[in-house]
């Protein structure tokens, strides 16, 4: 009886901890100013990648370099990206060689695959995207909602519990959800540190998002 009180006890107060970490991990900070910013950049099969990189086109040389996160079977999304930064190179003549670097990742969903086995391979490709999220370090993940995202962010979240590096998280919803947030959307809703809708009715629904207007 004894022992049990003392395990009860002891996880009680791990418990405590945790969400006393998560607490600080997650309470705004001010934000301190960077020549530059190193930017994990989650693109996804079909539209999610066009959105994202209609994005970056707004952002400046000071993120860098640049990490691209996709799907191991996603080609399109590599080509698209290549493409990209080759045009952005092209209209900088400073950056002859821009910096930036495309990871792989296990697909922790694919399209009408069930919930139950989706559990499953997200878990899968969060082993592959901790190790990749821990060894780049980014200051900043930007993503608009393919499955991928989700292994990333929570990989970026525990690189804050376990003390290693704040990393800040800003999730984009896509243009297309207007009244219902994506699935990585809702999941993404409450991890993030920036959550940023593109249509008032989101907005609405979603008092804490960020309201910026259609911004892809």
């Amino acid at each position: 009886m004894g022992g049990a009180l003392i395990l009860a006890a002891a996880g009680a107060a791990l418990a405590v901890l945790l969400a006393v970490r998560l607490w600080v991990v997650l309470r705004p900070r001010a934000a301190v100013p960077r020549r530059s910013l190193s930017l994990l950049v989650v693109a996804g099969s079909g539209g999610h990648t066009t959105e994202i990189l209609r994005l970056l086109e707004s952002l400046s040389d000071a993120y860098s370099p640049r990490h691209y996160v996709i799907a191991d079977t996603d080609e399109m999304s590599a080509h698209k990206i290549n493409s990209f930064e080759l045009s952005r190179a092209d209209k900088n003549p400073r950056t002859a060689f821009p910096e930036y670097h495309i990871h792989r990742v296990p697909r922790s969903r694919e399209v009408q695959q069930s919930w139950p086995s989706s559990a499953l391979s997200t878990l899968y490709s969060l082993c592959f995207s901790f190790p990749l999220t821990h060894r780049v370090k980014p200051d900043l993940v930007l993503c608009n909602g393919p499955g991928t995202c989700v292994p990333i962010c929570v990989s970026a979240l525990l690189l804050g519990i376990l003390g290693i590096k704040k990393v800040i998280i800003v999730y984009v919803e896509s243009i297309c959800r207007v009244e219902h947030l994506s699935m990585s959307g809702k999941i993404l809703f409450h991890l993030s540190d920036y959550f940023i809708v593109q249509w008032p009715a989101l907005k609405e629904k979603y008092p804490k998002a960020v309201y910026l207007g259609r911004i892809v």
